[in-house]
């Protein structure tokens, strides 16, 4: 299987940071399965359950990252919630720097490709604290210049959590049970979509293009 469609003259090495997420899950799962990945640097702060030939897990503290092994491209997906975290402080250290430190290392590695997992509504110049960190998220990685760039900005996400042991968020356990009956009266960039349509836009798009590209909600949803 060849999730991105795209052909290599050689195996690509990719580095992906959030793997146990809802949408690192997926993004996991694709490149695994992918016969053009030869090798998936996975960075998180404890040692994942899953064993593969390809999977090579290391286990890092974020704010203290070591030089990263070879890679063609990076996968960002790093995110909580303020009410996770704790503080703003904390959630900031995960969605913004976290992600920013995964992405100047990759590219210390190597990698000219990033595909980042952001959010709908992200600006550096926004009044809400989430949309505002997202969007300076976005900014910074734009800033680094990589040969591709590519951007998701999911509504409202589809999943399950529980599987992950991850605490169901009230926004997304509302779009679950409300929002879905109504779906036809919503706009479609406000629909909630399925964490697996927004990894795989990623993996379709990030290894077959250059250049940068922001995926809106409304575009994830024909993934």
């Amino acid at each position: 299987m060849t999730t991105s469609g795209a052909a290599f003259s050689s195996p690509r090495r990719v580095i992906l940071a959030g793997a146990t997420g809802l949408v690192g899950g997926h993004l996991l799962s694709g490149l695994l399965a992918d016969d053009s990945v030869a090798e998936v640097q996975v960075l998180s702060r404890r040692p994942l359950a899953q064993a593969h030939a390809k999977l090579r897990n290391r286990v890092v503290d974020f704010s203290a990252l070591p030089a990263l092994s070879a890679a063609d491209e990076v996968y960002l997906s790093l995110g909580t919630t303020i009410k996770v975290a704790g503080s703003r402080e904390a959630f900031r250290a995960v969605d913004y720097e976290a992600n920013l430190a995964v992405a100047r290392a990759a590219l210390a590695a190597g990698a000219r490709r990033i595909g980042l997992v952001s959010a709908m509504g992200a600006n550096a110049r926004a009044r809400v604290f989430y949309s505002r960190v997202k969007g300076e998220l976005e900014d910074a990685i734009f800033a680094l210049r990589a040969d591709t760039t590519v951007v998701v900005r999911p509504s409202l996400l589809l999943g399950d959590r529980q599987r992950l042991g991850q605490p169901e968020r009230a926004g997304e356990a509302f779009a679950t049970l409300i929002m879905k009956p109504l779906r036809i009266f919503i706009p479609r960039n406000y629909r909630p979509v399925l964490a697996e349509k927004v990894a795989r836009a990623l993996l379709v798009t990030l290894p077959a293009r250059t250049g940068s590209l922001i995926l809106s909600s409304s575009e994830l949803q024909q993934y």
